[in-house]
């Protein structure tokens, strides 16, 4: 999760396309240039161990914006595919 928000936060949108899974990652990044993502939190974790074969992660990503401040919460799944986890989706909720 770490790795993706700090790929979002540096314009690197090829580490985010490689961590997301292909069945549902979009065929196109575009960031806005008009967000600046400026802190990650994360809330809480559920399985992702070393043993698992799935897990999820709650965070908030603060951004600011022409219009001033912004928060993104959202309940991620991932899913470990060749031995590397992957983004699957995720539920956004309000912060």
């Amino acid at each position: 999760m770490r790795s993706r928000y700090s790929g979002y936060a540096t314009g690197h949108l090829d580490h985010v396309f490689r961590t997301w899974h292909p069945r549902s990652r979009p065929a196109d990044l575009t960031l806005d240039p008009g967000v600046a993502w400026t802190g990650l939190r994360v809330l809480s974790t559920t399985a992702g161990g070393p043993d698992d074969d799935t897990g999820t992660v709650e965070f908030e990503a603060r951004f600011e914006t022409s219009a001033g401040p912004g928060l993104l919460r959202e309940l991620s799944r991932f899913e470990r595919r060749a031995g590397r986890w992957v983004y699957v989706d995720g539920d956004v909720s309000g912060g």
